[in-house]
């Protein structure tokens, strides 16, 4: 048995020898380290499915490209294996020889045309060859499905490294999980118009894979981002998961590449916050803004992309700044007319920490097109999960697996469905709906109408509705949190006071100049 945990770290610490070795920034190797992991990945599902394939070859059919294309299975030519790279002798001009590798990747699987990295021949040979042998003796033993979650495992890695930059490609795997479990993308067609390196997509493979189906024959991918670099990551993505789709680079608020309005099945999305400068003037005639916001913020303009993407039993959920919940003005307009089309469905509200780029707390907004025709319509599910949360590190928070499982099952019982307990007996599923029947729980969710929301000013802030569930400490738990709470603030107290002896040598310096 594969110790994943282990093996990933060990890779990791392979890979950044590179950023040590060469000088290159995060953003500079990232993307060679996952193009040699997804080349492994690729040559052992060809060598894999290679002798079965060839096994149909007769005097009178030849067996070429498209034969491994029907399995969904990327076709190498000798010179593009792995383990070809791996066998060259000392001394070979190794960059040289995996950017051709890739080239002939791409010559002879289109839908990966201009995806992969050709940059290594920026690298030294050596710190190739030591990258290679790295990873190939960790993976020897590997399958697919340990391959995708590594490259996931890495683009997770490059996000933290990159801080700030982590946004434009990478969504935390417990806020895409709990959105895929959420609106339940079992069969059609997916679209994510800000879809990074393309997470929401492996996700819903991975949700229609638990339950038995097989996500190539059962969904469509379309997704769209503003730059190159991460549409390149996303198509490598999909590759190393068996999934093909049309992921396209262009601006989702000025380019509607996928001609999106009513059109979708499901729609998933990490959108960036509180954008400003946004060119209304261009978008003043766009079927997919019936309503242009006034402030100088691109929140409700994702917001109505994400609703007019839907058919008309179409489901979606994305990710939205807190503050879009109770935006004023024009902006609460538009929400207004939102909910009283009867299309928002579910709100969350999750903590702080959950993401590499923000700490500030978010909510989860998820609309269905179809509860119009049920019992449903009136109503709107209000979730605080701010509480719910695993402590990663200091900095970092995410949801166990039995966590997720207890969200999920909250919504699949407001909706009348029965729960789904994959993980086995679920303390927390238990104690909050012991007879497996939806009900109102104080501080953790409320089901409220139309004419309730109303009443609150059009709010869709969880908080305003749950209520808060007044907690019973005993002394030494009281004096524990105490002591957390006092410690966290003199941490916070050393960096402030840091911070502000480096603003005044900067300043100091500035005068003195």
């Amino acid at each position: 048995m594969v110790d994943l945990a282990q093996l990933e770290a060990r890779l990791w610490d392979a890979a950044d020898d590179l950023r040590a070795n060469s000088g290159l920034k995060a953003s500079e190797y990232g993307t060679p380290v996952l193009g040699l992991i997804f080349l492994r990945f690729a040559d052992a599902r060809f060598q894999a499915a290679r002798e079965s394939i060839e096994a149909k070859a007769s005097a009178r059919r030849t067996i070429g490209a498209s034969d491994y294309h029907a399995q969904r299975v990327i076709y190498l030519t000798d010179a593009a294996r792995f383990h070809h790279l791996l066998e060259l002798p000392e001394g070979a001009d190794l960059g040289k020889a995996v950017n051709d590798a890739m080239r002939a990747v791409e010559d002879h699987n289109p839908h990966l045309a201009g995806v992969l990295p050709k940059t290594y021949t920026a690298i030294d040979s050596a710190t190739i060859a030591s990258l290679l042998r790295h990873i190939n003796s960790y993976t020897k033993d590997l399958e697919g499905d340990a391959f995708g979650l590594i490259y996931e495992y890495f683009l997770a890695k490059f996000a933290l490294s990159e801080g700030q930059g982590a946004g434009e490609f990478f969504t935390p795997a417990s806020i895409v999980r709990l959105i895929v479990e959420v609106i339940e993308p079992f069969h059609g067609r997916i679209f994510d118009p800000a879809c990074g390196s393309g997470g929401m997509f492996v996700h819903s493979a991975h949700f229609v894979e638990r339950h038995q189906h097989s996500p190539g024959d059962e969904l469509s991918v379309y997704g769209q981002e503003k730059t190159g670099e991460t549409v390149r990551l996303a198509k490598m993505n999909l590759a190393i998961h068996g999934l093909s789709g049309e992921i396209r680079e262009g601006n989702s608020y000025y380019e509607d590449l996928h001609q999106s309005a009513g059109r979708f099945d499901f729609v998933m999305a990490n959108p960036p916050f509180n954008v400003d400068r946004i060119d209304k003037a261009k978008l003043a005639d766009d079927a997919r803004f019936p309503d242009l916001p006034k402030a100088d913020n691109g929140n409700y303009l994702w917001i109505q992309l994400f609703a007019t993407a839907l058919n008309e039993t179409g489901r979606a959920g994305f990710v939205m700044a807190n503050s879009a919940s109770d935006a004023r003005h024009s902006e609460a307009e538009i929400r207004r007319k939102l909910i009283e089309s009867r299309v928002v469905d579910v709100m969350v509200a999750v903590g702080p920490n959950f993401f590499y780029t923000v700490t500030l707390p978010v909510t989860l907004w998820f609309l269905d097109r179809g509860k119009q025709d049920t019992a449903r319509a009136d109503q709107v599910l209000f979730i605080d999960a701010r509480q719910v949360f695993r402590q990663v590190d200091r900095a970092h928070r995410d949801f166990t697996d039995e966590q997720l499982e207890f969200l999920a099952n909250i919504v699949r019982l407001y909706r009348g469905a029965p729960p789904e307990l994959a993980t086995g007996e679920n303390p927390l599923f238990a104690k909050h709906f012991p007879d497996a029947t939806y009900a109102d729980v104080v501080g953790l969710c409320k089901v409220s109408t139309v004419a309730e929301i109303e009443a609150q000013g059009w709010s869709l802030n969880p908080g305003r509705y749950v209520g808060t569930e007044v907690e019973d400490l005993d002394d030494e738990v009281f004096e524990e949190k105490l002591a957390a709470a006092h410690l966290e603030l003199r941490e916070l107290s050393t960096r402030a006071a840091k911070l502000e002896a480096g603003v005044d040598k900067v300043l100091s310096q500035l005068l003195e100049r």
